[in-house]
Formats: C-alpha cells, structure tokens, sequence
C-alpha cells in the first residue's frame, strides 16, 4: 500500500444541505464516486480530520460515511495508519488447476519466485501425508506466488522423489501439474483440501508483506493420482486478497449450474 496521504480537497463534489438527503449519505457517495472514479485499490484516502474540514461536517458524521463503505468492501481499515481504497478479494474455490492456469483465468499476470527446489529425507510427518517410509527422499518445491508483481500466496509442495525421476535437472517447474502430467503421466485425479485460519509468523509475514500474527488461510492439500498421494502441499494465503468461496449442493438433487 501507498502511505502518501492525499488532501481531502481532491475530493470533488459538494454538498447540499438544501435536500431532505441526509449528510451521511451525501458524504458516502460522494467519496464512493471518488474511489470509483478517482482512486486506485491500495491508495490511502485523506484522513478524518481533513475530510471533515473540507465538507464542514462533524468527524463522528464522516466517520458514518466512511464506515458504510468499509462495510462494503470498498474501503478498509489499517489500524494507525488509515483508511485505503480496498483491492478486491479473490475468491479461493477449491479446484485441481495450477497457480498459473488460475490466475491467467482471472485475467492477471501469475510469476513465482522460487524459494526452495530440492531433494530432502521425509520427515515422519511427511512420510505419514505421502503414504512412504521415513528418510525417503521427496522433492520440495517452495515457492512465493504473485498476481500482477504483488505476493498473493506462499506454497510449498512435497513429491515422492521415485516419482519424478529427472526434476530437478530442468531448474523449478513453471507449472507443477503441468510438468508432472505432461513428462511424466501423472494426471491429478481427485484431492482433498484443509482450510484454517492462521496468523502470519514472521517469515510468512515478511514474503506475503503482511503484519506479523496478519490473519491468513493455511490450506494443505493432498493430491491422488488412483489412491496414492502424489502431491502434498502446504498453501498461506492473504486473507484480505482471498475469501473463501464454497459451492454447495444437496444430494441427490441435480445441479443446475456449472461451477
């Protein structure tokens, strides 16, 4: 985010006190148009002080106004610092598709610094998620996703090393699906995710640049080709440019949309 704080006199519009409109209501609109029209996600808006000196309102009515639209989603609140033009969240439905295919389906620009590629003993725990015996060896694949050069997601993927023979010869992976299915045939049948809420630590906290103890959603993921795990993952979202979007169906009952 920009902290470079506008004057509330950029602000255009003025308002009329002649009109059975409340003030509060003028005052919203008038700044929804200015974020709308004027502003850019991720810009700070004049503060309080300023904006109420401009419109010759109390602070407690242009707080009213300003809260409306943070309810919205239009604005949102970063505690001692301000009030900021919201980026709009994207919504996290769960599918067996790539980072890169993903995002370019939203029509923004995925890249991926690569954090960590390598050859590791399992752990016990990764020896229980990846169904394989302890000390054998997995591929690690850390990396750090962006959309359009901002930090979205960190995700750290596990492979049993027998099964991709060769990887890491060719340097990390653009897409991970793509090379495991394409070079060699391991096309990703079915998964099963795991979503919490977590708090950024420290070093998730400095590649998502977010706060330390910032909320975000931890997912793990495993990942089958027949009934064998071939792909176990680890994924930390921003929870304020993810929200979770679930669809539901009854059993039994016919869907009558595609998702």
């Amino acid at each position: 985010m920009s902290y470079l704080v506008p004057s509330a006199y950029e602000i255009p519009g003025e308002l009329d006190r002649s009109t059975p409109v409340s003030v509060h209501i003028q005052l919203r609109e008038l700044l929804r148009s200015y974020v709308v029209e004027h502003s850019k996600p991720g810009r700070q808006l004049p503060s309080e002080r300023d904006m109420a000196q401009r419109f010759g309102v109390a602070r407690m009515t242009l707080r009213q106004a300003v809260e409306a639209l943070v309810e919205e989603e239009l604005l949102e609140r970063v505690v001692g610092v301000g009030t900021f033009v919201a980026r709009a969240k994207l919504d996290l439905t769960l599918k067996l598709t790539s980072y890169s295919e993903e995002m370019a389906r939203r029509g923004l620009r995925p890249a991926a610094r690569t954090l960590a590629f390598e050859q590791i003993p399992a752990t016990a725990r990764l020896a229980r998620e990846l169904q394989i015996e302890e000390g054998q060896a997995v591929i690690r694949l850390r990396r750090l996703l962006l959309a359009d050069d901002l930090p979205m997601s960190v995700d750290e993927n596990f492979i049993p090393a027998w099964r991709v023979p060769g990887i890491l010869d060719a340097g990390p992976p653009a897409s991970l699906y793509n090379v495991l299915g394409e070079r060699y045939g391991l096309i990703i049948e079915w998964g099963e995710d795991t979503i919490e809420a977590n708090a950024a630590t420290p070093s998730i906290a400095r590649l998502l640049h977010v706060d330390i103890g910032a909320p975000v959603l931890r997912t793990e993921r495993h990942a089958f080709v027949s009934r064998s795990t071939v792909d176990y993952s680890v994924s930390f979202y921003r929870a304020d440019r993810y929200k979770l979007r679930v669809p539901l169906q009854r059993p039994g009952v016919r869907p009558r949309r595609m998702y």
